[in-house]
């Protein structure tokens, strides 16, 4: 079954993450109308070349035309309009840059099959599976329970309402009668009629008495009911809202993704409208009352703290019910939101969860930021559109919502340069905004002033500012969940190594399919706190490691992207160990056969670089380590890391190429841990050349050689660490060779004859503008 399909028969709460995947970037109704093409097409490849993503593209635009074709034959003029929208825009902002929609896309569809994943696996496991699962479930029925119990509770008092009604037209019908009659007897027939009079006026009493107890009696109830709905109000908001609130934090930061607030919605719509319809029953107490009231009325009595409290129970519970159900994001940066840079897009959703149709058009919501009770070193306007109207179609679930799409941030020139004197000692990465959500509520004559607050954002001026002020999101997430402690970052809490441990392994869960093992942590654990296990202070800073000339959240940022983009495939599988230290590397290769290796990350390289280390025996049959210089961005941006692992080489003293590389550790053969990573050489048709005519061209083969290592063991190990190995040209562009395996040979022999003693390093790569890779130690 195709994706997009079984995306559509997910529950509820899965498809409202589906929802929020999508955006003008890539809006869903174009999923939608092209979900088999999309699918058939390999946007992880076009993300990373530019020719297939200009292809693509091309391909992309040609669909929408075929497609806007088909809508035209069924005269579906909405559908037109809608595409010829999304085309037009498509080309304005993707037609000089495809790759970026390359990207968006295949993001997407590794977002759905992640979300089909977990959707599969919570059905398999069930709820039982998880400890935490059977206590949620029991607090759910319990409040379901106490719902029902609340809805039976109000259609009763409607209906004791009604009897007392019914009660009191009848007492005063008879007492007005009563009393018309009495009079009239008392003229014509003097002390005659005083008797039946009396046993009357006994009648009229014991109806006044049951009247009394009727209204006591709905009094009291309304009373213990108002005291059931603040208990039942207390659970909804303290409890389960703020419960998602905080699971909310956390899926912000990587962790488990947030369940949808669908049923949320519905326990607080039913409470509110609980809560409206006892209104309604104290204002008609009020009505009863002015038409019949006596000494010791009960209802004069306690109506008005009856009437304030509803009033107060109903104004705070809409207020409880406005949130925001999207954090601030930019839609180029989905797994960094609350991190927002000047003068870049970013969007917000809002949402009232009193689902009343009544309200649907009526609540315009303004947008700001930083209100004056917040005092920053920096202030900011918000451009765009920064005042919308609350409707139900702005969701897909008939929710009363409203989503901010085109909001910017512009930083307010002050005298200073821009910066006032408060908050001067926090650094642009640590100082905290809030944008603050305002609106006000008409409903059956009250007047309600809603306001709502993001989670604190963090701005930058520029996205090298991006990993530092991650780390500030993380950092404050990870360890609070006051929703408006913009000082947080004044006296920051110190945190566990578990609590900083478990957040690193989400950056690595949330894109992609595993995170770190204890092992890697343990590393990770070493490298930030050496001794110091039991406390990480300020490791969210943005200070330099030792001996580096970048963070530690710059370092692991750029690797996370590496892993992304170009190696995920290979992490996924578990294939690539990345953190590890060298004591650890050389401790479980040395009793390995040679031509084993393992994976790792540079720890030397700030963009992020990834290697292999492997195990060799020299001539007098001592084990030996070496590693390759690490592989970057640019360079896995031209050839595969699995085709550069399949056809590395070293070249030995008699210039003969050999492949160091055999067995991934443990003991995995090579082809069968890449081989089907690689993509397959395409076979041209054979060609016939006519008689006379020159003969074909020769093929190419794309290979990465380094001179045997072997050759440079008398070399001090400081020196191999520290400069590469001798005659190695690394970062040299010029170094790179498409050749025929056929001369290669004789080419190197030729170099080896004019420069006796000096062998170069040569990269044989896709792209000329590739790196050597040359062997050393990060």
């Amino acid at each position: 079954m195709a994706q997009w399909n079984q995306l559509q028969q997910l529950e509820t709460r899965y498809l409202e993450q589906l929802y929020h995947l999508y955006s003008d970037s890539f809006p869903m109704e174009l999923r939608q109308f092209l979900a088999p093409w999309i699918e058939s097409q390999d946007w992880a490849y076009a993300a990373n070349k530019e020719s297939h993503a200009t292809l693509v593209f091309h391909n992309l635009l040609g669909e929408i035309d075929q497609q806007y074709s088909r809508f035209l034959q069924e005269n579906n003029v909405l559908y037109q309009h809608n595409l010829r929208r999304i085309k037009q825009h498509l080309q304005s902002k993707y037609l000089e840059k495809p790759m970026e929609i390359a990207r968006i896309v295949a993001r997407c569809l590794w977002e759905e099959q992640r979300l089909l994943q977990t959707a599969t696996t919570a059905q398999q496991d069930g709820q039982g599976a998880h400890p935490t699962g059977t206590v949620v479930t029991e607090k759910q029925q319990i409040l379901e329970h106490n719902l029902q119990d609340i809805r039976k509770r109000v259609q009763d008092m409607e209906q004791k309402m009604k009897m007392l009604e019914n009660l009191q037209d009848d007492f005063d019908f008879n007492y007005k009668t009563l009393k018309s009659a009495g009079e009239l007897s008392q003229d014509l027939n003097g002390n005659s009629q005083a008797a039946a009079t009396r046993q009357k006026m006994a009648q009229l009493e014991q109806m006044l008495s049951a009247l009394d107890q009727l209204r006591r009696q709905i009094v009291t109830e309304m009373a213990g009911l108002l005291s059931a709905m603040d208990f039942v109000q207390k659970n909804l908001t303290d409890e389960e809202l703020a419960d998602w609130k905080r699971r909310q934090q956390i899926a912000c930061i990587g962790g488990p993704p947030n369940i949808c607030l669908d049923r949320l919605e519905t326990w607080i719509t039913s409470l509110a409208e609980s809560q409206l319809q006892i209104r309604q029953q104290i204002k008609k107490l009020e009505e009863l009352q002015q038409k019949v009231s006596y000494k010791g009325d009960p209802i004069i009595q306690h109506r008005p703290a009856l009437e304030e409290k509803i009033v107060n129970l109903f104004r705070n519970l809409m207020k409880s019910a406005f949130v925001v159900e999207r954090q601030p994001c930019m839609p180029m940066h989905p797994d960094r939101p609350l991190v927002i840079k000047t003068g870049v897009q970013f969007t917000n959703k809002v949402r009232l969860l009193v689902k009343f149709p009544e309200l649907n058009y009526q609540l315009k919501i303004k947008v700001c930021i930083d209100n004056c009770s917040i005092c920053r070193s920096r202030k900011f306007n918000i451009l765009g559109t920064n005042t919308k109207v609350m409707n139900m179609e702005e969701s897909n679930n008939g929710s009363l919502s409203a989503e901010f799409k085109h909001l910017t941030l512009r930083e307010q020139r002050c005298g200073n340069g821009g910066r006032t004197n408060s908050d001067a000692s926090l650094i642009v990465t640590e100082e905290l905004h809030l944008i603050t959500f305002e609106t006000e509520v008409y409903h059956q004559g009250l007047k309600i002033d809603l306001e709502t607050h993001s989670l604190p954002v963090v701005v930058i001026s520029n996205i090298c500012q991006m990993p530092n002020a991650w780390a500030s999101i993380l950092w404050y997430n990870m360890l609070t969940n006051h929703p408006k402690n913009v000082n947080f970052f004044t006296k920051p809490p110190v945190a566990t190594w578990d609590q900083v441990a478990e957040i690193l392994s989400w950056q690595f869960s949330s894109t992609t399919k595993r995170g770190l093992t204890i092992e890697q942590l343990t590393t990770l654990a070493e490298k930030l706190l050496g001794e110091r296990k039991c406390a990480c202070p300020n490791v969210w800073a943005c200070e330099n490691m030792a001996g580096k000339g970048f963070s530690f959240w710059v370092w692991l940022d750029n690797i996370i992207d590496l892993v992304k983009k170009y190696i995920l495939a290979l992490w996924n599988e578990g294939y690539i160990m990345g953190f590890i230290s060298k004591e650890r590397e050389r401790a479980i290769l040395s009793p390995k056969p040679p031509g084993t290796f393992l994976l790792r990350f540079s720890e030397s390289s700030k963009e992020g670089g990834i290697t292999f280390t492997w195990v060799e025996k020299d001539i007098n049959g001592k084990t030996q380590i070496q590693s390759v210089e690490p592989y970057t961005k640019q360079q896995l941006s031209s050839m595969s890391f699995a085709e550069i692992i399949m056809g590395y080489k070293i070249m030995d003293a008699t210039n003969i190429l050999v492949s160091p590389l055999v067995y991934l550790f443990p003991e995995i053969p090579k082809e069968e841990a890449f081989g089907r990573f690689c993509r397959p050489e395409a076979q041209p048709e054979p060609e016939f050349p006519e008689s006379g005519s020159t003969q074909p061209y020769l093929k190419t083969k794309f290979i990465c050689v380094t001179p045997c290592p072997s050759v440079f063991m008398d070399f001090p190990d400081s020196e191999l660490l520290g400069n590469a190995f001798p005659g190695t040209n690394s970062g040299n562009t010029s170094d790179l060779f498409p050749m025929s395996p056929r001369t290669l040979d004789s080419i190197m022999h030729s170099e080896a004859e004019a420069n006796p003693g000096q062998l170069e390093s040569l990269t044989l790569d896709m792209e000329l503008s590739s790196d050597v890779a040359s062997p050393t130690s990060m």
